[in-house]
């Protein structure tokens, strides 16, 4: 058997479901003005799953970034899927510095 919750335990309780049913109905808002957005984009001409991609690359640290793009240029290497691995740091690439 529950123990009944105490008033003060009671009041707490209704509290926190209280704002939690307020931060859905704010979560399930801004995900409706999200797909909006991007409705509004695609009917531009942009590619929203590029545009998701860029919006995660943008939320990542730039060492993360940078790692992983590293890691990526070998793995597609390895697979044949690349020329070659990229001689240039990605900090230089995105400066413009090139491999020659």
């Amino acid at each position: 058997m529950v123990d009944e919750p105490t008033g003060i335990a009671r009041e707490q309780l209704r509290g926190y479901v209280t704002r939690i049913e307020k931060l859905e109905e704010e979560k399930a808002t801004i995900a409706e003005d999200l797909k909006q957005v991007y409705a509004e984009a695609k009917a531009l001409g942009f590619d929203t799953k590029t545009l998701r991609t860029v919006i995660r690359i943008r939320k990542q640290d730039q060492n993360e970034r940078r790692e992983q793009e590293a890691m990526l240029d070998l793995y597609l290497h390895a697979l044949g899927m690349a020329d070659e691995p990229s001689a240039v740091a990605p900090e230089e690439r995105e400066r413009g510095v090139s491999a020659a």
